[in-house]
This record gives C-alpha cells, sequence and structure tokens, in this order.
C-alpha cells in the first residue's frame, strides 16, 4: 500500500510522455493546448456525458499523472480513472461514465469511487467552483490505483488490476458544460537499467538532428530514437476561448 504521507510518487522514476488519444474521445470533447493535454468538455451546453482515453498503455507498470481541473467543477459527474477500450466515452444522458459498467474504475467529484455499476464511498466531495488538481498513482505490480488530492494521499482505491488482461488506459469524463482538465506531471517508473540509462542520454539530446551526429550502432540510435520522438513541449497557458484557438480539435 502507498503510504498516506508520501505526496510524491515516482519521484525516482523519470518523465513520462502521452496525451489525449485525439481519436478515442467523445464528438463533445475538444483537446488543445501544448501537445493537446487540456480537455473541454461540451464547449456549448451539455445535454450528456462526454469522455477521452490516454494514449498510454498501463498494464506491467507503475504511472503517475496529474489533472489540473479548472474552477469550473459542477454537476451531475465529473470523472478520472482508468478503463479498457471497451469502456464508453459517451453517453446522452447524465451518469457516472467511468465505472459504469466492469471495463472502467473511477472516482467522481462527489468523492465516490464507480466500477460495475456499483459505487462505494472514498473521500469528500470536492468543493464546487475551487480549482483542484487530482494525482493518479496506478501499480500495475501490485494491481492498485491510488488517488491524491492537491498533493494529499487518499489511499488504495481499487485492487485486482493486475488481473485485468485487457489493456488499461487513462480516462476522464464529465457532464458539466465548458469544463476543463489539463494533463500534467507524468512519471513512469523504469522497466531496466537500460531503460534508466536511455533516459539521462535522451535529456541531453535536444533534437532528432542531434541524435543522428552521435557516433552509435543503428539499433542503439534507433532505441534512443523511440523516446526522443514522443517528447513535447513543456506547458504554455493558451487562451480559454476555445473556438478561438488554432490548435483545437
Amino acid at each position: 500500500m502507498t503510504s498516506r504521507t508520501d505526496t510524491n510518487p515516482l519521484r525516482n522514476g523519470c518523465d513520462d510522455l502521452w496525451t489525449w488519444d485525439r481519436r478515442e474521445r467523445s464528438p463533445e470533447v475538444r483537446l488543445y493546448g501544448s501537445n493537446f493535454r487540456i480537455a473541454h468538455f461540451h464547449p456549448n451546453w451539455s445535454s450528456g456525458t462526454a469522455g477521452v482515453r490516454g494514449t498510454r498503455v498501463l498494464n506491467n507498470g507503475r504511472y503517475f499523472w496529474e489533472l489540473h481541473l479548472s474552477r469550473r467543477i459542477f454537476g451531475t459527474s465529473m470523472m478520472f480513472g482508468i478503463g479498457t477500450k471497451k469502456a464508453r466515452l459517451h453517453a446522452d444522458s447524465f451518469t457516472n461514465l467511468l465505472g459504469k459498467d466492469d471495463q472502467g474504475w473511477g472516482l467522481s467529484h462527489k468523492g465516490l469511487l464507480w466500477h460495475a455499476g456499483r459505487w462505494t464511498h472514498y473521500t469528500k466531495p470536492f468543493r464546487e467552483n475551487v480549482a483542484t488538481k487530482i494525482g493518479i498513482l496506478f501499480d500495475g505490480i501490485a494491481g492498485t490505483v491510488t488517488y491524491y488530492k492537491d498533493e494529499k494521499c487518499l489511499g488504495v482505491a481499487f485492487r485486482g488490476l493486475n488481473e485485468v488482461k485487457e489493456p488499461l488506459y487513462p480516462i476522464i469524463c464529465s457532464t458539466a458544460a465548458k469544463t476543463e482538465m489539463l494533463l500534467d506531471s507524468m512519471k513512469r517508473d523504469f522497466v531496466n537499467l537500460q531503460d534508466r540509462c536511455r533516459a539521462v542520454i535522451v535529456k541531453r539530446i535536444k533534437s532528432k538532428q542531434d541524435l543522428e551526429k552521435l557516433f552509435l550502432p543503428p539499433k542503439i540510435r534507433m532505441y534512443l530514437g523511440e523516446a526522443l520522438a514522443d517528447t513535447v513541449e513543456p506547458f504554455r497557458p493558451v487562451n480559454q476561448n476555445v473556438s478561438n484557438n488554432v490548435g483545437t480539435i
């Protein structure tokens, strides 16, 4: 179990590089910002529940990511967690979509955990209209999901995820109009010593052109390039008016 005082999980790991999937999302989700890491739900008005899946496959590893929720926290359900590819990402009703079936595991802003259509109390409801930071620690070795709220560990929420054979992904969803979640502070555990060495080298390479200048065997250069290819720019605030933002999709 994760210590309730450990507010910096995977601090000895490395930065992870993934984003929201531009294809696997509800039509009521707009993505924008640096590397499209900001999800904007129901840009006009809401008549249901919208979700988006992350590109990171989580199984068999340890991963941590944070979500910055805008001040617009309200409505039937704003949710954060994980799910398989079979987890629904849209519903024409206001519902707790993540965990409505056995394909998802989610925490709602009401403080409830949802899985297989059942819920349990987990923490206090979030204060409405107050910006909040949610951290999610997925431990694929122990098979657990642990949540953090404003850097305070809330304890293990779900167990037994190591027994799930389907690929698991980060998922968020919301019923509330014009709500936003920013993906930030992604970390992952090292797979092995080779992985750790690659992370150190990649930090010192600014571009693929720099990589090509290194006198390395082709296989090693290719291995380094796999990590470098996903490098993203640091987040910079963007115009909150989504319809006027060139980077919106």
